[in-house]
């Protein structure tokens, strides 16, 4: 079993910056890879970024390259996503996810525990 809780999410006018926290508990943190994924309203959930277990590979959405980083603390059971340059269409609910067993952490199906999800909202 893991347990993940965002924080961080707010309010931030286009251009801005917000850093999300994702704590973990339960299963050993360095054992699993985990994701950041968004959701919009009438929107389908979708991946933004994934950080392997040990932290030395990392992916990303296309429409983040550049602008988002994802990290992890081993020490303190968090990962977190960097947020820079943001534009009302990251406006979304993000969500983090642990994936235990998947190999690519790319898609939403090999997620095996899941936030509660933070609110970001980007004004223009």
């Amino acid at each position: 079993q893991v347990q993940l809780v965002e924080s961080g999410g707010g309010l931030v006018q286009a251009g801005g910056s917000l850093r999300l926290s994702c704590a973990a508990s339960g299963r050993t943190f360095s054992s699993y890879a985990l994701g950041w994924f968004r959701q919009a309203p009438g929107k389908e959930r979708e991946f933004v970024a994934a950080i392997s277990w040990s932290g030395r590979s990392t992916s990303y959405a296309d429409s983040v390259k550049g602008r988002f980083t994802i990290s992890r603390d081993n020490a303190k059971n968090t990962v977190y996503l960097q947020m820079n340059s943001l534009k009302p269409e990251d406006t979304a609910v993000y969500y983090c996810a642990a994936d235990l067993y998947g190999s690519s952490h790319l898609r939403r199906d090999e997620y095996d525990y899941w936030g509660q999800g933070t609110q970001v909202t980007v004004s223009s």
